[in-house]
């Protein structure tokens, strides 16, 4: 198999009290970005766990990413845009 491009995807997080933000991005070879956030936010009887909070938010973030994603591709194809890589 051969690897045509590669994506990094950066996911930052921000903890304010009981909220988790975490921010996705991901520079695609057209040369465009991609963002998006996810929110968690920790229930105030649940013990504080920082590392669940990111992981909900995270999770949350990379799935709008992927609808981003999805919602770019399929107007790149309406539009008669070639694709610069496979869809899957």
């Amino acid at each position: 198999m051969h690897t045509l491009v590669g994506w990094h995807i950066e996911l930052e997080f921000e903890e304010e009290g009981d909220r988790t933000k975490a921010v996705a991005l991901v520079r695609l070879s057209d040369g465009s970005e991609v963002r998006s956030h996810g929110y968690s936010t920790r229930h105030h009887a649940d013990s504080p766990q920082p590392r669940v909070g990111e992981e909900v938010a995270g999770a949350r973030a990379l799935n709008d990413l992927a609808m981003q994603l999805l919602t770019k591709a399929h107007g790149e194809l309406k539009a008669g845009a070639e694709p610069t890589g496979p869809l899957m």
